[in-house]
């Protein structure tokens, strides 16, 4: 791998602070000139916003116009998205006024799905930090700008590590459910890669469901934040739940807010775009 540059103007819809703190994500961290360098794919990337222009710079494998079209989705038309989802109510609008720049990645799928089972019932900096402990222990190692960084490894590179081994990294009860997930995978237990192929979201949620330590809203976020790229699910949790009894359901005791209202109120209110509407509302008033 070479280092490679590439530079894009007026791209709409883009902010760094947007995409990378939204939750989505484990593997960006912000640098001291505001840029964020992030691991992905095998790959090593730093981007910079300066001004109207995007520098995106970094160890890439492949052409880094197509993998940075690919990663950031920048094909797909978020104006016109938004567009159509401000005109659902002022409280949509006020959201995508705060997150205007962004953007949902498509992330490697075995990566975002471990990643996900990891972030059960835990924090960003923790979940952070078990990540990076299991890709310097069993990814591959790439060097740029004179730093050692890791790919997440692959299912491959975790066949043989035990239940144990992921306890001292940190994992806690996970540990169990990311060993027994890994050699489902392995063994073909579930055919993940007619996922890609299979039109239907809610047989894919089933079966991402069969994984040990997949529940509903960590299955929701593998659908909405892979590449697998489900617009049409909403991932719940405390500050989703918060937000939309806030603004819909009102109910004087949050914690009886029911998810299949909640799962009612988003398809009826933005369709199949409800999983990007979940995220603007989502950034809006945890940021807020």
């Amino acid at each position: 791998m070479i280092e490679q540059e590439y530079r894009i103007k007026n791209q709409e819809s883009f902010e760094l602070k947007h995409i990378f703190d939204c939750g989505q994500c484990f593997r960006w961290n912000e640098e001291d000139d505001q840029s964020y360098t992030g691991v992905f794919k095998g790959n090593v990337l730093n981007v910079k916003k300066e001004k109207d222009t995007i520098i995106f710079k970094g160890i890439i494998n492949g052409n880094i116009k197509e993998v940075v079209e690919d990663y950031f989705d920048l094909k797909r038309d978020y104006t016109k998205i938004k567009k159509t989802l401000s005109k659902v109510d002022n409280n949509m609008k006020k959201g995508i006024k705060y997150g205007e720049g962004i953007r949902i990645l498509n992330q490697e799928l075995i990566e975002t799905i471990l990643s996900f089972i990891i972030s059960a019932n835990n924090n960003i900096p923790r979940i952070k930090k078990i990540i990076e402990r299991i890709s310097e222990n069993y990814g591959t190692k790439i060097v740029w700008n004179k730093k050692i960084y890791y790919s997440f490894p692959t299912l491959e590179q975790l066949k043989d590590v035990s239940v144990e081994e992921y306890r001292n990294l940190g994992l806690g009860f996970r540990d169990k459910r990311i060993y027994d997930t890994v050699h489902m995978l392995l063994d073909n237990q579930v055919d993940y890669k007619k996922w890609y192929n299979e039109e239907d979201t809610f047989k894919v949620r089933e079966e991402l469901l069969s994984l040990a330590g997949v529940g509903p809203k960590v299955a929701d976020c593998i659908l909405l934040f892979s590449d697998l790229k489900r617009f049409d699910v909403f991932p719940i949790d405390v500050w989703v739940r918060r937000v939309m009894n806030e603004l819909y359901i009102k109910n004087p005791d949050e914690t009886k807010v029911n998810k299949k209202e909640i799962e009612r109120i988003a398809y009826q209110k933005f369709g199949n775009l409800e999983g990007i509407a979940q995220q603007y509302l989502f950034y809006w008033k945890r940021e807020a």
